[in-house]
């Protein structure tokens, strides 16, 4: 699909068209075309209520092994008797559910953070060595007609007044039970846009973040580069001291026609900074870049296949797992083992997680490890275009 990352996120139209939930014999067949040792074992439910629109989740394990999600959760707008839902709303908060196994989540979702002056997006978990939890999102403020007039220019307007924010982010100390005060990161350079506010917009993406060998953290965000074509870059923002600030290190992945937004950053074992880059006017293709000089400089190419967000996981032996929505018929999650360099991508077979997707509003994948041979992939998801709701995939991988 082609549009830059704000509009993907916001202004998308829902498609109908349902599949049938599979059966046994099926998913039988589907785990024999995998790769070697790699199987599916079950789908789990890890948050869903028709009240809600559930979406963007993301996981991490916590030290005393308890599983942390966390999801953005707003009205499902048809409890009003609105025709449909988009990727905007002012009652748009951060939540999160927990598990000790994977299959049973606690009910009510607990407040990660509501935003003063509008709706937040993506919550982006990322646990760091000390147990330390930074979690990244964005905001969209709902300016009335006779403010969207005065605003500075230029702004970005998703419809019906909601103005863009920019990004901010929440860090706790204690897995979650309690969450900081907001720190924004800096505006940086390539971004044109001013937020509601009338200030330059603050570095703001979904993905997650990487916490290197040297002890940096390592983040990449998108900018709006250019008015006129509307498209957005990836650049690197680096921190040395946990989340607490960050500093612009270098230009991601650009291109005059092409849009570079969400991605999901990641170091191998011999030190490449590896970032898997989501695309707009690319036709889904999904895209790599890598550094080899502790990202100074970054090099992009294509990965020769369709799919978005991507996030990738270390697994025990070094290997990558990456996953990925798939938006395209048949809707699912996909995903692919890469090897510990992540050179391989173009010929990692691809593994069909699911395809009994209700529509295109589905993905946004973050897997977690389990124990030794199993993951949890988690994703939002609807069946035959009805609730959003986040989901999982339970992976085994030997």
């Amino acid at each position: 699909m082609k549009y830059i990352l704000l509009t993907t996120l916001l202004c998308c139209s829902l498609l109908s068209g349902g599949f049938a939930e599979k059966t046994g014999d099926e998913k039988d067949k589907k785990n024999q075309s995998n790769p070697p040792g790699v199987r599916k074992i079950k789908d789990v439910v890890i948050y869903k209520d028709a009240q809600f629109y559930s979406s963007f989740p993301s996981v991490t394990k916590l030290p005393n092994g308890e599983l942390y999600v966390a999801f953005r959760r707003a009205p499902d707008r048809q409890v009003f008797s609105e025709n449909g839902n988009g990727h905007t709303d002012p009652n748009s908060f951060l939540v999160a559910v927990r598990s000790k196994d994977g299959e049973n989540w606690t009910e009510n979702p607990e407040l990660i953070y509501a935003h003063p002056f509008g709706g937040s997006q993506d919550p982006c978990l990322f646990q760091l060595k000390d147990g330390t939890l930074l979690c990244t999102s964005y905001g969209w403020a709902f300016v009335r007609p006779n403010g969207i007039e005065n605003l500075k220019k230029p702004f970005f307007e998703a419809g019906k007044g909601a103005v863009f924010l920019g990004g901010y982010i929440v860090r706790s100390t204690d897995g979650g039970q309690s969450w900081g005060e907001p720190i924004y990161p800096p505006h940086i350079e390539p971004e044109v846009n001013f937020s509601a506010m009338g200030v330059p917009v603050p570095a703001y993406n979904r993905g997650a973040l990487y916490e290197g060998k040297n002890g940096k953290v390592y983040w990449i965000v998108a900018a709006s580069d250019t008015v006129n074509p509307k498209k957005t870059s990836n650049h690197l923002l680096v921190s040395e001291d946990k989340g607490l600030t960050w500093e612009y290190r270098s230009e991601v992945a650009a291109h005059e026609k092409v849009s570079f937004n969400e991605a999901s950053i990641y170091e191998t074992p011999k030190g490449d900074l590896v970032g898997f880059l989501r695309t707009a006017g690319m036709d889904g293709q999904a895209c790599i870049a890598r550094s080899s000089v502790g990202g100074k400089t970054f090099k992009w190419e294509q990965m020769g296949f369709q799919g978005y967000p991507l996030n990738a996981l270390r697994l025990p032996d070094n290997r990558v797992l990456l996953t990925y929505g798939y938006r395209f018929t048949p809707y699912g999650i996909r995903a692919r083992v890469l090897n510990a360099e992540c050179t391989d991508f173009a010929t990692a077979p691809e593994i069909v997680l699911r395809d009994d997707g209700g529509s295109t509003d589905i993905g946004y994948t973050w897997p977690v490890q389990l124990d030794k041979n199993r993951v949890l992939v988690t994703y939002y998801f609807n069946k035959e275009n009805g609730t959003r709701h986040i989901a999982g995939t339970i992976m085994e991988i030997k």
